[in-house]
C-alpha cells in the first residue's frame, strides 16, 4: 500500500526541500515509469514553488526588522510601510 503524500501546502520549508531533493534524485536516475515520472515532476514543481514562497516570506520578515542607531534590532515595521 502506497502512503498518501502530505499536501505540499502543509509541509515546512525543510520538509519540502528534503522531498524535492528526493524527487530530483528519482527523476535523474531515470528508473521511474513514465506515468510516475510525470507525477513526480508535478509534485516537484509544487515543492519548488512552496520552497520559493517560504523563502520570500522569510526574506520579507527579515527586511521588516528595524534597527536602532547602533544597529541593534528594535522591532519590526509593517511590510507595506515606507
Amino acid at each position: 500500500m502506497t502512503e498518501t503524500p502530505i499536501p505540499v501546502e502543509e509541509l515546512s520549508f525543510e520538509q519540502a526541500m528534503r522531498e524535492l531533493e528526493t524527487v530530483v534524485d528519482q527523476l535523474e536516475r531515470g528508473d521511474v515509469a513514465l506515468d510516475a515520472s510525470i507525477a513526480l515532476y508535478e509534485r516537484g514543481a509544487a515543492l519548488k514553488k512552496r520552497c520559493e514562497d517560504e523563502l520570500k516570506r522569510a526574506e520579507e520578515k527579515v527586511a521588516a526588522i528595524t534597527l536602532d542607531a547602533n544597529g541593534a534590532p528594535t522591532g519590526t515595521q509593517p511590510l507595506d510601510a515606507g
